[in-house]
């Protein structure tokens, strides 16, 4: 039997999933009261990612279990919606206490700039979800085919503007939440009340978005946050010391996968110059655009960059334009220099301090000679301020008086944290994805692995090299979560003890890396870039940086394809 190739092509199976679901409710509260198993269905499974959970096994216990024959030891990942990562003390203690009480011991900042919870079992989910909603913290479209947890400027004390930017990116936050009522009822026992106005997705319709959405604000010279590499991005213009709106970047996306060409990582176009009252009517055009567009037949193909890849720039813009009713200006010249968060004490434009404290990986616990989690949660008893997450795994403790510095300061000397800024830069600029155990994807050690990766590096750089800032990042799969795409070193897991090994991004996040070796152990990476990083500290250009200079001298001359982002940067 022939078959038609003008024929559609059948839709993924989360497409069905989500039409049959009215909106987001499915089966989930049944199944999250039924005590007679840990898990949820494959169905309930795709829908709880909406409401900001993943269902997981814990995979060191796989083989034990399965021989014992034992079911999986499964629990759920939640993640919190944490808008620009600002979290007050009273929130910072809550969480604290239900990761105790609920979850694995830690607490761990996500590179989106929020928490996530691991080791939840099924039974302690709604006192999860109960215990955060008593300070206002929600999991609602931290997953799922939705814009997820907005990423912002940290520290916005520090001047007028970066408060705006800050403002602008919860405000489009607030304004792109799925309407629907399904996760309060399902976890906080709100009735369903009959007889009201039909509810309906007025943006997201029935069936959301085809695939996950991303959308973050940058405020240069700082480009913490990847702006290339989200579906949606503000780059804010500040001109004579104002805020004069935003360059918008859109089709971003650093997901691929191994051995399949059609998958790649990408950055983002610049579509051009709007005013801040212009945020919401354009980001909600693009949202529609991809939602209407985008491809809900193969999952691998449906973030907004493959739709914009596939129609192209200029049909993307007009459409965006013609939805908005905005027509955008000229992009306007902007620089990134940095990505790195600000560590130890600054002082802000309004006389407050803060405080950046370096967090390997983002894992807030306690171990001995090291106890972070009890040092913040002293710190949180006293604190009047707020807490930031950044983009960069790392917390900064934020509106600190002249008053409270020193006992803060205090605080961490006592337990031993003053200390830990004092790292070298490639250890301080390092990110890496949890991977194993808990993630389904992984195929290799990332968290667990950083820190040996990095000291083996450190070695290397010591040759005069231990204070050059150089981003190294490490992903247990193709999937991107710490961004590996955008390190100057990017190790991207293939399998156990093996990654493929990529070089030459730039510094300040406007160019990907390339691929240098597509399976390799730590070792022989190690041993492999000892001699090219002698090499560049021997020959490289004056501020001239490391993936700079790999992208120059070590990397083959064929341009990545995908590099789109940079094109009106200044």
């Amino acid at each position: 039997m022939s078959i038609d190739p003008a024929a559609p092509k059948p839709l993924a199976a989360n497409e069905g999933i989500k039409t049959a679901s009215n909106l987001l409710r499915g089966n989930l509260k049944a199944e999250i009261a039924d005590a007679t198993t840990a898990t949820v269905s494959a169905d309930s499974e795709q829908l709880t990612k909406f409401h900001g959970l993943y269902q997981q096994d814990d995979r060191d216990q796989r083989i034990a279990l399965k021989r014992a024959g034992k079911d999986k030891a499964y629990s759920f990942m939640l993640r919190v919606r944490l808008p620009g990562g600002k979290a007050t003390p009273r929130q910072w203690i809550v969480l604290d206490d239900l990761a105790d009480k609920v979850a694995s011991p830690s607490l761990r900042i996500t590179t989106r700039q929020t928490f996530q919870f691991h080791g939840v079992l099924k039974g302690n989910l709604k006192t999860l979800i109960k215990g955060m909603h008593t300070v206002l913290l929600d999991s609602i479209a931290a997953c799922g085919d939705v814009n997820r947890n907005v990423m912002g400027p940290v520290n916005p004390e520090q001047s007028p503007v970066i408060e705006q930017v800050y403002q602008d990116s919860k405000n489009w936050s607030d304004y792109s939440l799925p309407k629907t009522r399904a996760y309060h009822e399902i976890w906080l026992d709100e009735e369903l009340v009959a007889g009201g106005e039909p509810e309906v997705e007025t943006m997201y319709g029935a069936t959301y978005l085809p695939r996950k959405f991303k959308t973050a604000f940058a405020v240069p010279p700082s480009n913490d946050v990847d702006i290339f590499s989200q579906d949606l991005g503000f780059i804010a213009i500040i001109e004579n010391g104002a805020l004069a709106g935003y360059n918008v970047t859109v089709g971003g996306g650093l997901g691929t996968s191994h051995g399949n060409a059609e998958t790649f990582p990408r950055l983002a176009d610049v579509l051009g110059f709007i005013t801040r009252d212009q945020v919401n009517r354009v980001a909600e055009a693009v949202l529609t655009t991809q939602r209407d567009h985008g491809d809900r037949t193969n999952r691998k193909h449906a973030r907004l960059k493959y739709t914009i890849q596939d129609k192209g720039v200029a049909w993307f813009k007009a459409e965006v334009e013609s939805r908005s009713g905005v027509r955008f200006g000229e992009a306007r010249a902007f620089q990134f220099t940095t990505i790195e968060d600000k560590h130890g004490w600054h002082k802000n434009a309004d006389g407050t301090w803060f405080y950046g404290l370096h967090i390997l990986s983002g894992r807030i616990k306690d171990i001995p000679g090291w106890p972070m989690k009890t040092a913040l949660r002293e710190i949180a008893a006293i604190h009047t301020g707020d807490f930031r997450l950044t983009p960069s795994q790392n917390v900064t403790i934020s509106g600190v008086t002249e008053a409270q510095k020193p006992v803060i300061d205090a605080i961490l000397a006592r337990h031993g944290l003053d200390k830990e800024n004092n790292r070298s830069r490639l250890r301080l600029n390092a990110l890496s994805c949890v991977a194993l155990p808990t993630c389904g994807l992984a195929l290799a050690e990332s968290e667990r692995a950083l820190p040996d990766i990095i000291s083996k590096f450190e070695t290397v750089l010591e040759a005069g090299l231990k204070d050059d800032a150089i981003s190294l990042r490490v992903t247990g799969c193709p999937n991107g979560c710490a961004r590996p795409y955008l390190a100057e070193i990017g190790f991207v897991g293939k399998a156990p003890g093996k990654y493929a090994l990529y070089l030459g991004a730039s510094y300040n996040g406007t160019r990907l890396n390339r691929l240098f070796s597509p399976s390799i152990t730590i070792d022989d990476a190690v041993t492999k870039l000892a001699p090219i990083i002698k090499r560049y500290a021997l020959e490289r250009s004056a501020g001239e940086g490391f993936g700079d200079w790999c992208d120059r001298v070590i990397l083959p001359r064929d341009a990545t394809a995908h590099n789109i982002g940079t094109q009106t940067a200044a």
